[in-house]
């Protein structure tokens, strides 16, 4: 019988998590490191169903049910397997293959990559303690890496000759694991004289390496292009170090390059990883989430790591829950978490991870460091970003908080303002106490209204900032109760203004009398609007 090719079951299980394929027919609740909800397989009304993301399964303790994400959609679905591959491949965006049997070739072809890349890894960790590699040893030393640092991550020295390419002539797998290339004169190692780091899938299997140069040269690192069994924008560095403490820590910490990665690891941050010679991806970001939604993204103070952190920031929307804790850290000073490590020592880089932004501030403080806020123009294309970015949030009610948030913080920073008419200089009556709780209610409930009706919510010097109880009013209600405050606030302007033309008249002044009259006929029209609000 023919059968769906492994790698692509593979790649739908890395590619949607388990509680986002479950938490469309179950409603999830995080408890602890699992989520919760009432088994779909059976009457209970205790949860009892409990769904692992980092490993990918769920399991009813009622019951006895038990899958991934594949068994799952075929019992809730009452669908065969291939009909649950094609709903999964709806949902993640890709397009199924056919059904056929796994070519027993290329199964074996990907054993042998991962044969040749065990025994080269071998062979530089083996040149690193020769007079060959005494000057990447030396380097490795000084920035600060032991003899178990060194042993743990199996770094290695590349010699400047073709070891690979003549050690393992025999074998026919060397150029398509990366490892060597066909020049005019045969065949060449592609790392030569370089510090090199092997680069681990998640299950520990060695798969590709990225070799660092030693003499100043650029590009100061290079890593092994893409292979079958090596996928560099789908690969994070360290993350099979880092799985068990990402799950004990609650969090994963992502820095920029591979050493920080490491130094982090061995400096009290075990639950940190890194991308990999190339700036985040979508498939980096959804490892990460199946493991730990929770984010913290360290980068460099400079321009080019506010730029990583902004690209981060956009990736990872569509992947953020209301559950989810993503920040924002930065060294600064020039620095990166390595020197800050070596220099100032594990509790500073503590307290800079322990300071890092939450999401929502971070693209706040984005957005009004990208535009000029003060401006009309600015502000539209603020608008614009904004709302680009919280479109790509997939969690509907997280979505709608996140909007009235950013409502609430354009109104009070961007559109806020206390206006004076210049023309008529009236002091009106302070507002009272239950009116002003009722506006900050209203304003932070609805942030749309204060947008709307800014103009004359400014004139009221109100700090909006605060809270107030709860009132229970809709939005025709809310709208409707400062529409007639502004009226009424317009009628008491007018008749000030009537008391005063008043005083000239009785003083002799004839050529009032005329304004006097006009503003008789407001007083009406603006009353006759008032008494038709109030009745509605």
């Amino acid at each position: 019988m023919a059968t769906l090719n492994r790698n692509f079951t593979d790649e739908l299980r890395a590619r949607l998590s388990i509680v986002d394929v479950v938490g469309r027919r179950v409603p999830l609740v995080k408890k602890g490191q699992n989520y919760w909800g009432c088994c779909p397989f059976h009457n209970e009304k205790t949860p009892s169903f409990s769904v692992n993301e980092e490993k990918g399964f769920y399991h009813c303790f009622g019951c006895g049910e038990h899958g991934d994400i594949i068994s799952f959609t075929m019992k809730v679905n009452n669908m065969d397997f291939r009909a649950a591959i094609q709903e999964l491949a709806n949902q993640a965006g890709v397009k199924m293959p056919d059904y056929k049997p796994r070519d027993p070739r290329v199964v074996q072809r990907e054993e042998s990559l991962f044969d040749i890349c065990e025994k080269a890894a071998q062979t530089y960790v083996e040149k690193l303690f020769t007079p060959d590699g005494a000057h990447a040893l030396e380097y490795i030393k000084q920035r600060g890496f032991t003899d178990d640092m060194i042993k743990k991550y199996r770094i290695g020295y590349a010699p400047r000759n073709n070891i690979i390419a003549n050690k393992y002539a025999d074998s026919k797998h060397l150029i398509e694991a990366g490892l060597c290339r066909r020049g005019e004169y045969g065949m060449y190692d592609f790392f030569r004289d370089k510090l090199m780091f092997p680069i681990f899938n998640p299950k520990g299997n060695v798969v590709a390496f990225s070799g660092r140069s030693l003499d100043g040269s650029e590009p100061k690192y290079i890593n092994t292009t893409d292979t079958d069994i090596f996928h560099k924008r789908r690969t994070v560095f360290g993350f099979n170090f880092a799985r068990d403490a990402i799950h004990r820590a609650n969090r994963t910490i992502v820095v920029e390059g591979q050493i920080d990665a490491i130094k982090m690891q061995c400096g009290g941050f075990p639950e940190t990883v890194a991308p990999l010679g190339t700036a985040l991806t979508e498939d980096h970001i959804s490892l990460l989430c199946k493991s730990n939604r929770n984010i913290t993204f360290c980068f460099d103070g400079d321009n080019a790591g506010q730029k990583a952190a902004a690209r981060a920031c956009s990736i990872i929307m569509p992947f953020a829950r209301d559950t989810s804790d993503i920040k924002f850290a930065f060294v600064t000073g020039g620095k990166d978490p390595d020197e800050i490590l070596k220099s100032q020592g594990q509790d500073a880089m503590r307290k800079i991870i322990d300071d890092a932004v939450p999401l929502v501030d971070f693209l706040w403080n984005l957005t009004n460091a990208s535009f000029v806020v003060s401006t009309p123009g600015g502000r539209s294309q603020a608008e614009k970003f904004l709302k680009k970015e919280i479109d790509k949030i997939t969690d509907p009610d997280f979505k709608s908080e996140i909007e009235k948030e950013y409502n609430a913080r354009k109104f009070n920073s961007w559109h806020k303002w206390k206006r004076t008419d210049s023309a008529v200089q009236i002091k009106l009556p302070d507002i009272d106490t239950i009116t002003k709780n009722t506006l900050v209610y209203i304003v932070n409930t609805f942030p749309e209204l204060g947008e709307r009706y800014m103009d004359f919510l400014g004139t009221l010097n109100i700090d909006f900032d605060g809270n107030a109880a709860d009132l229970n009013l809709d939005l025709t209600a809310a709208e409707k109760y400062i529409v007639s405050l502004k009226i009424q606030r317009h009628l008491e302007k007018l008749n000030t203004q009537k008391q005063n033309l008043m005083t000239q008249l009785l003083s002799g002044d004839e050529g009032v009398r005329n304004q006097i009259s006009q503003i008789d006929e407001d007083i009406k029209k603006y009353q006759q609007k008032l008494d038709t609000l109030i009745s509605m």
